[in-house]
């Protein structure tokens, strides 16, 4: 199963957990599978229209799934995705 680590600012939505399992599939599958399980977790990935939001960044591993197949990148037993919301500052 893969490891989906949290950060910090999303974990009051999954009970706490820094770090989540998920049966092996595509990004999306994945994301599916977690944000079922802790549906508060959903509309902070997720856009209205279903899309990903443009400040949640996923990587698998050290590169960024846009790099890759999208949402459509595979995501199998010892992979690690990270979910990554980009910070704004000034």
């Amino acid at each position: 199963m893969p490891e989906i680590k949290i950060p910090t600012p999303l974990r009051p939505y999954t009970e706490g957990q820094s770090k989540l399992q998920a049966e092996d599939g595509t990004a999306a599958e994945v994301l599916e599978e977690i944000t079922t399980r802790y549906p508060a977790l959903k509309k902070h990935l997720y856009a209205e229209g279903g899309q990903l939001r443009p400040y949640v960044n996923l990587f698998l591993g050290d590169d960024n799934i846009k790099e890759l197949q999208g949402l459509e990148t595979p995501v199998q037993e010892g992979d690690q995705l990270m979910i990554i919301p980009s910070i704004a500052g000034g």
